[in-house]
């Protein structure tokens, strides 16, 4: 009996056999070396793609296969600036007062589903309640369909700055929030709102270098940390294995964000030729969001969308993002694709890549920006922003060659991530 017993284990691995997928590709863009392939055939096994093999081949009758031979097929788009929690609208400064967390919870799992159908299937929320903890957690066990997350948790800024979660409010409600509600205002509160956030469990950190245009405050520029400040959280967060972004619209406070070990800088607005030649001495990146800029101008031209002291700050910063994007990429700047969707409609965010072509970057540099770019920021070089074997299985396909027509990424027609197709048409 004993024999048998053995002999039957020895055959399982020859009787049961996982199913793979094997995708059948018209073109594939390999984005490290910038070529578009043609006739692949991609074969997925659980998370993972097992194997790229020239042509179409077929697998056995277990396996699956999926026809994308008149698609063009990229890897899983990776948008360093979100924030999955929220979406624009005309209501958004009355919501704060009469939404509960559990409303925030339910809305943020329908913006994480259209970010993912978008051909976003992994992001970096750069700041919200606390609830993108829960929902990268709920998403991770399966339980809502979404983007892999990495969160910012609360973003933390200083005593009325931007992100200060207490400004507009009338005087009895504002209190003085500290480091556990992410605001700092030396040092020592920097340190412990790190601690903080890595308690919480996030991934990133995010402070507000400048102000900023959605925050119910006069300036939408000025510096408001100092270098001090800056390097007590950046260190910090080293110590717990993260990177520090740093919202950043007036160039003083991109300086000093740059100076303080910032990894990189969100919007960079009013970014100056000195500014830019920093980036590039220090290596940090630029997330330029040009979609935000020209979104909160279209919105500001709304009557009573925006209070007006965000209106006018929408009005003056907007138009200036797509130029400063234009002179950063002449002057070398390091690049990384983030779009600050939230600011404008989820699953929008391809409409980005348009606007950075627009800025003078070929559609090869952009898409590499939104794949191998972020995917080492995120310390996921090895196993996200590729097709190849070994990665993990996040896979997209458009209808047409984007390096011929770039708009075919804002209509992203199949989407696997993990292995899983969550999207086929």
């Amino acid at each position: 009996m004993k024999k048998i017993l053995l002999s039957v284990l020895a055959l399982l691995p020859f009787l049961v056999t996982a199913q793979d997928t094997y995708l059948h590709c018209g073109k594939v863009v390999d984005v490290k070396s910038g070529k578009v392939l043609t006739e692949k055939t991609i074969i997925v096994s659980g998370d993972k793609i097992k194997e790229i093999k020239n042509g179409y081949v077929s697998g056995g009758e277990k396996d699956k296969s999926i026809d994308l031979k008149n698609k063009t097929v990229l890897p899983g788009l990776i948008d360093m600036h979100v924030h999955i929690e929220s979406e624009s609208n005309p209501k958004t400064y009355i919501n704060r007062y009469v939404q509960n967390e559990a409303d925030i919870a339910f809305e943020s799992t329908v913006y994480a589903k259209n970010t993912l159908m978008a051909g976003f299937t992994t992001v970096r929320d750069l700041g919200g309640s606390g609830v993108n903890i829960s929902l990268r957690n709920a998403i991770n066990k399966g339980l809502v369909d979404g983007p892999r997350i990495f969160t910012a948790g609360k973003s933390i800024a200083t005593t009325g700055g931007h992100a200060d979660p207490t400004n507009g409010m009338k005087s009895d409600l504002m209190g003085d929030p500290g480091p556990k509600e992410g605001v700092v205002n030396s040092p020592e509160d920097g340190k412990k709102a790190v601690r903080q956030r890595y308690k919480d469990g996030a991934d990133v950190i995010k402070i507000t270098a400048t102000g900023g245009v959605l925050s119910v405050a006069k300036s939408g520029s000025n510096p408001q940390f100092t270098v001090e400040e800056i390097k007590a959280i950046t260190e910090t967060a080293k110590d717990y294995g993260m990177l520090t972004a740093a919202h950043a619209h007036g160039d003083e406070g991109m300086q000093r964000a740059i100076l303080g070990g910032v990894k990189t800088i969100e919007h960079g607005t009013f970014m100056s030729d000195a500014t830019m030649d920093m980036m590039v001495k220090y290596n940090s990146y630029l997330v330029p969001t040009i979609i935000a800029g020209k979104q909160v101008v279209e919105k500001a031209a709304i009557p009573g969308y925006f209070p007006e002291v965000v209106a006018q700050k929408a009005r003056e910063v907007g138009p200036l993002v797509a130029d400063m994007f234009k002179r950063a990429y002449k002057k070398g700047v390091p690049i990384a694709f983030g779009t600050d969707a939230g600011v404008f409609t989820h699953g929008l965010n391809a409409r980005e890549f348009g606007y950075m072509v627009e800025g003078g970057m070929p559609v090869m540099e952009a898409l590499a920006s939104a794949t191998v770019t972020n995917a080492d920021l995120l310390g996921m070089g090895e196993s996200l922003g590729q097709l190849k074997a070994g990665y993990l299985a996040d896979i997209v396909a458009v209808d047409e060659d984007p390096v011929d027509n770039v708009a075919t990424l804002e209509k992203v027609t199949f989407v696997m991530k993990n292995g899983t197709v969550y999207k086929n048409e």
